[in-house]
């Protein structure tokens, strides 16, 4: 599977340990990576400061499900991060992305 574009899950919803250029001390899940652009595309994927473990990131329909709203979801449930319990109501789950979509646009 290829990334989708306009998507951005995987830079968005897992917590990354090691440094990342401008984020020194990584970043928490469900945290945008200051270097996801407006088209949710990675701002130094082609960078060799580009963190190991985002180069080791495939995308897979396991994780990425059918569509943007999906991979958040399912990203963030296995990330642990808050809101994305599996048990959340459907509304209560589209609030919580639109929560996190508004952060990556600001």
């Amino acid at each position: 599977m290829n990334c989708r574009e306009l998507c951005g899950a995987c830079c968005i919803m897992p917590s990354i340990s090691s440094s990342i250029p401008g984020m020194p001390n990584g970043k928490p899940g469900g945290t945008p990576c200051i270097h996801l652009t407006a088209q949710y595309q990675c701002g130094i994927f082609t960078s060799p400061d580009r963190p190991k473990v985002c180069d080791g990131f495939k995308a897979e329909k396991l994780v990425c499900g059918n569509n943007q709203y999906e991979a958040l979801i399912i990203l963030g449930q296995l990330e642990g991060v808050n809101g994305f319990s599996a048990d959340v109501s459907t509304l209560q789950m589209y609030q919580n992305i639109e929560f996190v979509l508004n952060k990556v646009s600001q």
